[in-house]
């Protein structure tokens, strides 16, 4: 679901409402301490629980002293973040 290269983690599958819980748990395993950018640059198709999946994301760098930013995020995504306000707390590479 993720590959990780040198502080990138690429997402690898869609950012849908069925992958969801995967993403998130694989997504966490991957934080370390540091920054790391989440690259969607190989992401197909994504739906609404994108947002939710970064955020949670987001809440979990905190307990891991990561610091993330996303990359290539995908322009429906980001046409959902500014339509829900919360563009400004999705940190972009």
């Amino acid at each position: 679901m993720i590959d990780c290269e040198g502080g990138r983690l690429h997402v690898k599958v869609p950012l849908t409402m069925d992958n969801a819980r995967g993403l998130l748990a694989a997504g966490r395993s991957a934080l370390q301490a540091g920054e790391q950018v989440f690259d969607f640059s190989e992401v197909t198709e994504a739906d609404s629980s994108a947002i939710a999946v970064m955020l949670g994301w987001l809440r979990s760098a905190e307990v891991t002293r990561s610091k993330i930013k996303f990359a290539h995020i995908p322009t429906g995504v980001r046409s959902l973040a500014e339509l829900y306000g919360v563009t400004e707390l999705l940190p972009l590479a």
